[in-house]
């Protein structure tokens, strides 16, 4: 993924906390416990805590975060002309939610489960028929729940916009205020650094301490983001307004999210730095290791040097192979950072890094270790 800011200067690149984006990432941690094991003990307390009423409504438009929460938790990054600051409070926020063009939170509304051209961007299912046929076609497939709401939406936006801010509204009031109160120092004081940083050490390293995932091209004309999604997007939209806004999140973790759609401002929202927390794999590292281990022989081998260390001709007696044939596929593991090697005396060991391999999964690891 691509973010262009040739030419924007460095004040239009801001650091700045959003309660409402914030709220929308903790729906996200309510509703997929299993994305945000560090939350398990926060999201068990609050949603013993949730009212009936409230937990049905919530249940009721969750698709909405359940995924990855809307861009319309981002309003500031879609108003027109806007500075690409977030409101102060949840209400600030919410207000710029209410500004948003009805086209423009109908489409980013239903963009993720309902709609296929969040990169393309175009006219909104409210103004298009063809799209609009496409949108419930796909809530159709996601349940009738999401199927009602997707049609109240494009039926009666008004009502169902009023709906949702009280839903946030009451939300804040059950839960979200006193949340907000104990992250929103820590999210404060990020921001702060890594403003400083910029001013003093530049982008480049102001995105090494963001994310080891986000990277700058020699020439400093486009920002790399190290995910699986494919787009581009610039920071130098006119329309909306040039500028690239930061927002940290306590509760973001592993996510890292780019707001990227076309007409929007773009918006990178990563989780705070925290010492328990790993650099993440790059996705090159992780595909090389899935390829690795996506071949029979060498999960064998896996199996093999997971308990201790062999040599080639042991690995290749043991399995009914040559020692080049062995040596050709502990090559792959290796490459892929999976196998450590030592020497004792004139033999050379091979190991599985358990510690690695773990970050894959513990089902495999689990299955080569059973």
């Amino acid at each position: 993924m691509h973010i262009d800011i040739a030419g924007l200067p460095q004040e239009r690149i801001l650091f700045e906390p959003s309660p409402l984006a914030e709220l929308g990432v903790a729906l996200h941690a309510l509703a997929e416990t299993g994305h945000h094991p560090g939350l398990h003990g926060w999201a068990t307390a609050t949603t013993a805590c949730l009212k009936p009423d409230l937990a049905d409504r919530l249940h009721e438009a969750d698709f909405l975060w359940r995924n990855t929460f809307s861009d319309v938790f981002m309003p500031f990054a879609g108003l027109l002309g806007a500075d690409g600051r977030p409101g102060v409070t949840l209400a600030d926020e919410l207000d710029l939610m209410d500004r948003l063009d009805d086209e423009r939170f109908v489409a980013a509304a239903l963009e993720f489960t309902c709609g296929t051209t969040y990169n393309e961007g175009g006219p909104s299912p409210l103004t298009d028929a063809a799209r609009r046929t496409r949108s419930l076609e796909l809530a159709a497939t996601r349940g009738t729940k999401q199927l009602d709401f997707a049609e109240r939406l494009l039926t009666d936006p008004h009502t169902v916009r009023a709906w949702m801010r009280r839903l946030l509204e009451d939300c804040d009031e059950a839960f979200f205020a006193d949340t907000w109160r104990r992250v929103r120092v820590q999210l404060a004081a990020d921001a702060r650094h890594k403003t400083e940083l910029l001013r003093h050490k530049g982008l480049p390293e102001v995105l090494s301490s963001v994310s080891t995932a986000l990277s700058l091209d020699e020439d400093g004309h486009r920002i790399t983001v190290d995910k699986l999604p494919l787009g581009t997007t610039t920071a130098l939209d006119h329309t909306v307004g040039a500028g690239l806004t930061f927002v940290p999140s306590h509760f973001a973790w592993p996510h890292l999210m780019v707001l990227h759609a076309p007409g929007w401002r773009p918006v990178i929202h990563y989780p705070v730095a925290s010492p328990e927390l790993t650099s993440p794999t790059s996705v090159e590292t992780l595909e090389r290791r899935l390829t690795a281990l996506a071949h029979p022989v060498r999960l064998r081998l896996c199996r093999d040097i997971a308990r201790a260390p062999f040599t080639t001709g042991e690995l290749a007696h043991a399995n009914g192979l040559t020692a080049p044939e062995v040596s050709r596929h502990l090559t792959v593991l290796k490459k892929a950072g999976l196998v450590t090697t030592r020497r004792r005396g004139r033999y050379v060991m091979h190991q599985l890094d358990v510690t690695v391999v773990a970050r894959l999964g513990s089902d495999f690891l689990e299955g080569v270790l059973r």
